[in-house]
């Protein structure tokens, strides 16, 4: 695993200079603590930081092929480079390493830019071919790992991380304000945007070509609605063989491996097949809280117990707000997922004990383990309720509700269901993840920020991937909606960022592109039956796994963020959020920020989600732009 960056003058005369790209791979150092490598050709220089995972002897980059013409930078991990490798062997290629890494530069030579259609595995690289002057940059097909670059036709500019980036003096700093409405709006941003004005991300799936000053943008590999016309018995197989293999690739390591584990089925399912695969104990990491009903550690110890994993957990304490800003460090841009403490965390206990970590994360997506997707199928029925009593008297009556202080419950989903559907139609599927509707933006938006953004609507694009699939069912349509948004630039970003953090390598079977392929295949009725989610996969897993755990509902990763904010979070809030600052900044209405910090503090509304995002967002502003 690795960090990577580099710059591209178009002008061939101006010369890269090494402090440039020094202080660039500086900032990446906990993405690649083990290594370092350089290479600067007058106008073209190439800089990365290493963990070693595989080779770790030789496996030093950037990588060359046999002629020294063509160079790679490389962020992640190929696992099926020993067969690629026997491949290009045979058709006469010589190496120099044992690394992942150099199977890459060979399958270039041979296939060109189509070389990333070959390689299974997560992904982000900068090849640089020299005899022909061109610059490929190439992410994996789901989006695992981060690439960021920016071109203003003078300089071309490149990395893992936004931060190695802003390095490089030449670039603005300034924010998009296309993109903070998203991330107000869904807590996260979505590709291609950054927060910042002229960076971009480069979408999953695609490939970027720098040549003669012109960077052209292409997409290799797009997820596919095929239905398979298998038996539920012969669906049931294939999966579970796919499933293990997609595990078995993945403890290719020369470094201590293990498994996170929140006792939930996706990860214990990864848990079970390694405890099959490997010939010794799987080292597990789980997170609890002190609130009870944030707590599931009981579950990971089943789990743990019933396979004889080596199992470490760790309970978190409120005393965790202490992480806040260097945690917004680490993500460059503001991501307001609750989540990140305990990914962060359990990423800190898992690096004490290993290097490389197998995850869940895409178990929910692929198989229907959201709760929205039961909210959407209750809400056919609920539609057929009077206009009237849909949209104006539930969601008054409901409102009189004072929220629950548990993690979810009856009351809190039922106001969360109930204000999702007064939402636009296009909207309902994404009622659990819009925390800022179009009307309340009216009131927190200043003129000058409604100017800007007003006529955009953050929720269009959103809306365009149900419409991608027209003949798809809608469960299916929701499915790929959410792996083309929620996925990549909220979870996978957050396990990156979080895991990276601590110089952790995360890796996820369930995203192997074989596995999500076939998942995008299977009938919905063997995703969500009836109201059962992940059917399938459940099926799958019956005889493997414990009761408890095939039959326990979807909790998710999340921490009692609404409770610490009205104590010991609540200082920071009344600091970040006062009235004379953001009076100062002129973005936001300070007085309907008074208004919601206001009810959340006296307990009649859980106003959580929009003041974390505040939060985190004037945090960011503090640390990247003041």
């Amino acid at each position: 695993m690795c960090g990577i960056c580099g710059i591209v003058h178009i002008d061939l005369c101006k010369s890269v200079v090494r402090e440039d790209l020094e202080r660039m791979c500086k900032t990446l150092i906990h993405r690649g603590p083990d290594d370092e490598g350089f290479f600067i050709d007058q106008n073209v220089g190439l800089g990365m930081r290493r963990l070693n995972i595989i080779d770790l002897v030789t496996g030093h980059q950037p990588i060359l092929n046999e002629n020294g013409f063509i160079r790679i930078i490389f962020n992640g991990e190929i696992y099926n480079y020993p067969d690629l490798r026997k491949e290009l062997e045979k058709r006469g290629h010589k190496f120099s390493t044992s690394s992942d890494t150099e199977t890459i530069v060979h399958l270039y030579e041979e296939y060109g830019e189509k070389c990333v259609e070959k390689l299974n595995g997560m992904f982000a690289f900068a090849i640089w071919d020299h005899i022909n002057q061109r610059l490929l940059l190439a992410r994996d097909r789901l989006g695992v790992k981060p690439l960021y670059y920016f071109f203003d036709d003078r300089s071309f500019v490149f990395g893992s991380e936004i931060k190695a980036i802003l390095e490089y003096r030449e670039i603005p700093r300034s924010i998009d304000f296309k993109a903070l409405d998203s991330f107000l709006t869904f807590e996260y941003i979505p590709a291609p945007l950054s927060i910042f004005k002229g960076i971009r991300k480069l979408p999953p799936g695609h490939t970027l070509t720098l040549q003669n000053g012109k960077v052209s943008i292409n997409r290799y590999w797009d997820l596919r609605f095929n239905r398979l016309k298998r038996s539920e018995e012969d669906l049931c197989h294939e999966l579970y063989e796919l499933l293990k293999d997609a595990v078995r690739i993945r403890l290719i390591s020369d470094v201590p491996l293990g498994a996170f584990l929140s006792g939930g089925i996706d990860s214990s399912t990864i848990v079970c097949m390694m405890s099959e695969i490997m010939n010794q104990p799987v080292k597990t990491f789980s997170i609890g809280f002190d609130d009870p009903s944030y707590n599931e550690l009981q579950y990971a110890r089943t789990v743990a117990n019933q396979f004889g994993t080596d199992h470490c957990e760790l309970t978190i304490k409120p005393d965790v707000v202490n992480l806040v800003e260097s945690l917004v460090s680490y993500l460059d841009e503001p991501l307001a997922d609750f989540s990140i403490f305990p990914t962060y965390l359990v990423s800190q206990l898992a690096r004490q004990n290993v290097t490389v970590v197998l995850s869940g994360d895409g178990g929910d997506e692929l198989f229907a383990g959201y709760e929205w997707y039961i909210a959407d199928r209750i809400d056919r029925y609920y539609r057929r309720l009077p206009v009237a009593l849909r949209k104006r008297w539930i969601p008054r009556l409901v409102n009189y509700i004072p929220p629950s202080s548990r993690k979810k419950g009856f009351v809190n989903k039922l106001k969360r269901f109930v204000e999702g559907s007064i939402l636009p139609d296009p909207l309902q599927h994404f009622r659990w993840n819009i925390f800022l509707t179009e009307e309340k933006k009216n009131y927190l938006y200043s003129e000058e920020l409604k100017r800007s953004v007003m006529p955009l609507n953050a929720s269009l694009p959103f809306v365009s991937y149900l419409e991608t699939v027209e003949e798809a069912d809608p469960l299916w349509q929701q499915q790929f909606a959410d792996i083309k948004t929620y996925l990549v630039d909220d979870i996978l970003v957050k396990v990156d960022r979080m895991s990276m953090a601590n110089s952790l390598e995360a890796r996820t079977p369930y995203l192997d592109y074989r596995v999500v392929e076939f998942a995008a295949g299977i009938p919905s009725h063997l995703k969500l039956n009836g109201f059962r989610t992940k059917y399938l996969l459940k099926r799958c897993m019956h005889n493997k796994l414990p009761p408890v755990i095939l039959n326990r509902k979807k909790e998710g990763f999340s921490i009692p963020i609404k409770n610490w904010l009205r104590q010991e979070l609540n200082p920071m809030m009344q600091d970040v959020l006062s009235q004379e600052r953001l009076k100062k900044e002129g973005l936001f209405d300070a007085s309907y920020i008074g208004k919601l910090k206001a009810e959340h503090l006296s307990g009649i509304a859980n106003n959580s989600h929009q003041l974390w995002s505040l939060m985190i967002f004037e945090i960011w502003r503090d640390m990247y732009l003041n």
